[in-house]
């Protein structure tokens, strides 16, 4: 009867979103108002189609948790230079600000110092769930108001971790509550008192960095030698659920651990496998974060005290927005960008509830005024969407096409996109480099990724073959794919999947031979080059110099070969698939090539003889073809 109640209320949860997500993409609404819509239509307060939904926001919460951990695994400290001044500057600036004017205005209405500083800074947070949801859907992200917003956004979600250590500093009882009044907060460490929280908060940030760097790269290269995806997959999952528990264990918000876990990651070589398996728990999970967040609505606060919960929203959304606006004003932001950052960063934030359950255990607020701060963050996300759409409208401009920054959060706009790094692919992806090209590398060789890395070349490992991972690396937005995978078989189904999916790319692909070469075509590639063409073509004129050619009628010679091969090869290219066929017009085509091809050889030592008798210059010794 268990397992009929699970399956019912996943079909209950499905068919929510199934119906209300495209309605609300349809009325341009956005998917993140139609996931909370739907929560709220089958929860308690509307249909009561499902109950209490302390069990469900836990288990959803792990999409907030996944999307954090993709969010750190973009942030390396290039990206970090790069955004330098949105991070620090705008970041700071709007956490500082923010927690502080919220603080003020909360100590107007009779707040003690302790409650209105804990409540003003866990209120200051805004939803990066939501906000990055939303720049994603309308193509804001690398506008200067997503680049803008996703350095505070980076900012707020590093400095949860002060936040976590320091709440329960701010405890108004002198010793620690018991277990039963702290529910999900400090997990083992619930009798000791704030400091020792504190410290083994840095404690368990410290592990997971070191543990990361140390533990899971080796671990992953090991686990790459056995080119796996599902051990992959799971391992990749496993380093999450590992963080996630060691958060819990301290009192810490899983999130903040998985974001740390994709921090320590960044820089190595499977971020993007890990990316490509990580990405599609994250959108399933986050699509019931959102529905349980509806559901969870404690709608009997809000028909008890409309105009109390009214005025809370209305505030908290007014003063995070002038705040917001006001700093990217003093950052230079131009209006415009700095209207938008105000208006997405208006909300509270998913960290809010977790911080607001530890702060009222704690002791630091009531849990009355915790309930109406709650419903106050959630009724104010899922205002977002809407806030969003009427500032659109209000601007005559698209938002979208808003000037690009200087230097974007993600830079993953690369002009070609390189599947396979080894010795072919690094001779043509260090050609584009060189020009001046930027390039995104795939490899899926683990101990060849490790070789060129030890060599300062940026390759990530992982299996082009993959939509998801292909996507990642940036095929939507670069202009060439060029294939020089080993493996025939996956080099055409890349070139396949690659032509399906992103028509935007022109495929060059190296061929093993003509015959590859030909399926290759077929499958969708623009150019395709035989790998070893080229290189004894080289030699061979390299062979024709050692026998008394001249360096000039050599390269002529070699252009001749080059061109009768390609006429023989489109002429082929009808009867490829018929292998006798193939076989009878490909001796008729060799023969008729080699005599023309001598031919035309002739014709030009001929010629180059004449040339040098008419200019009287010595005649090189006879050569023959």
């Amino acid at each position: 009867m268990e397992g009929a109640s699970v399956l019912w209320l996943a079909m209950i949860y499905l068919t929510a979103g199934v119906i209300a997500v495209p309605l609300a993409q349809r009325l341009g609404l956005g998917s993140v108002l139609g996931y909370i819509v739907a929560g709220v239509v089958i929860g308690p307060f509307a249909l009561h189609l499902v109950g209490d939904q302390t069990g469900i926001r836990h288990f959803a919460e792990y999409g907030v948790v996944i999307m954090l951990f993709l969010i750190g695994l973009e942030v390396r400290p290039s990206l970090l230079w790069s955004m330098r001044a949105a991070f620090f500057g705008l970041g700071t600036s709007q956490v500082v600000a923010t927690g502080l004017a919220l603080a003020g205005s909360a100590m107007l209405f009779g707040l003690q110092w302790r409650q209105a500083l804990a409540l003003g800074f866990i209120l200051s947070l805004s939803s990066t769930a939501i906000v990055l949801q939303i720049f994603e859907e309308k193509g804001l992200q690398h506008t200067r108001a997503g680049s803008a917003s996703f350095g505070i956004l980076l900012f707020q979600d590093v400095s949860t971790i002060p936040m976590f250590a320091a709440l329960p500093l701010l405890t108004l009882q002198a010793a620690a509550l018991p277990a039963a009044q702290t529910g999900d907060g400090a997990g083992l460490l619930d009798r000791y008192p704030g400091w020792v929280h504190a410290l083994a908060v840095l404690a368990a940030v410290a592990l997971v960095i070191a543990a990361g760097r140390y533990l899971a790269r080796p671990a992953f290269r090991y686990i790459a030698r056995t080119r796996s995806r599902d051990i992959f997959t799971a391992a990749a999952l496993l380093l999450v659920i590992a963080v996630t528990l060691l958060m819990q264990a301290v009192g810490l918000s899983p999130a903040l651990g998985a974001f740390l876990a994709g921090m320590v990651m960044a820089d190595s070589e499977f971020r993007r496998e890990l990316e490509g398996d990580i990405e599609p728990f994250r959108g399933l999970l986050l699509g019931l974060f959102f529905i349980s967040i509806g559901a969870g609505m404690d709608l009997g606060v809000l028909t008890a005290r409309p105009l109390a919960v009214a005025g809370c929203v209305l505030g908290l959304v007014a003063i995070k927005a002038v705040v917001a606006f006001c700093v990217a004003r003093v950052f230079r932001l131009d209006g415009r960008a700095a209207g938008l950052t105000a208006v997405a960063l208006a909300q509270g934030g998913e960290f809010a509830f977790v911080l607001l359950g530890i702060a009222a255990a704690s002791g630091i607020l009531s849990s009355e005024l915790a309930a109406l701060a709650t419903v106050t963050v959630a009724i104010s996300m899922a205002l977002t969407p809407v806030l969003l759409i009427l500032y659109e409208r209000r601007c005559s401009a698209d938002l979208s096409s808003a000037p690009q920054p200087e230097n974007e959060a993600f830079d993953e706009a690369p002009d070609v996109i390189v599947a396979g790094f080894g010795r072919f692919g690094q001779i043509a992806a260090r050609l584009l480099v060189v020009n001046g090209f930027k390039t995104s590398t795939l490899e899926a060789s683990a101990e060849q990724v490790e070789l060129v890395r030890r060599f300062g070349r940026r390759v990530y490992y992982g299996d082009a073959t993959r939509p998801d991972l292909l996507q990642a690396a940036g095929a939507a937005r670069a202009k060439v794919l060029l294939v020089a995978i080993d493996d025939r078989d996956q080099a055409e189904k890349l070139v396949e999947l690659a032509h399906t999916h992103f028509p935007n790319l022109k495929i060059l692909a190296r061929a093993y031979d003509r015959r590859h070469a030909y399926r290759l075509l077929d499958q969708g590639a623009d150019v395709v080059e035989r790998e070893t063409f080229e290189a004894g073509l080289t030699l061979g004129a390299e062979a024709l110099k050692a026998l008394g050619f001249k360096g000039m009628q050599a390269a002529r010679a070699a252009r001749l070969f080059r061109r009768h091969d390609e006429n023989m090869f489109q002429a082929l290219a009808p009867v490829w698939r018929d292998e006798e066929r193939f076989m009878i017009a490909s001796r008729e085509s060799s023969e008729r090539m080699n005599d023309l091809l001598a031919a035309d050889i002739r014709n030009m030592l001929q010629e180059s003889a004449a040339k040098e008798a008419a200019s009287g210059e010595p005649q090189a010794a006879e050569s023959r073809p």
